[in-house]
């Protein structure tokens, strides 16, 4: 889908604990730095749907299964992505398409390496069932 990048991460594996890399300047996608923030969600739950008008997302799965849904207006397509330790990858989604999300495991976090600093005036909501989209039976 145009506006969205999907990006292997790389893991280093330590005997006393392991190193999840998450994003550098020079990455594709990187598109500015404005704020870093961590967000839980709890098994079978749905945050969404939300539209940025400037920001673009640096969504990264440490902890738990994320399963994340983008719609694109112009093209009436959804994008379906699952991340997770197993799938660890970084997901980057460009302002103007729609997202959101899933938690899969009992427990779920996320980073977003956000361009912009938060502004509530920069994003549109709608709720679950603005789209048509089979989430399967969540909440």
């Amino acid at each position: 889908m145009n506006g969205v990048i999907l990006t292997p991460l790389k893991k280093i594996h330590n005997l006393k604990g392991d190193v999840f890399h998450a994003m550098r300047k020079s990455d594709n996608g990187f598109n500015g730095f404005g704020e870093a923030y961590f967000s839980t969600i709890n098994k079978d739950d749905i945050k969404g749907w939300k539209q940025h008008t400037r920001m673009t997302l640096n969504l990264i799965v440490p902890v738990g299964e994320i399963e994340f849904v983008v719609y694109c207006d112009t093209t009436k397509n959804f994008l379906n992505v699952r991340l997770s330790q197993e799938n660890y990858q970084r997901l980057s989604v460009s302002a103007g398409l729609w997202l959101a999300f899933k938690g899969l495991h009992d427990s779920n976090m996320l980073l977003n390496i956000a361009s912009i600093e938060h502004d509530p005036g920069e994003s549109r909501a709608e709720k679950l069932d603005y789209f048509n989209y089979n989430w399967g039976g969540a909440k």
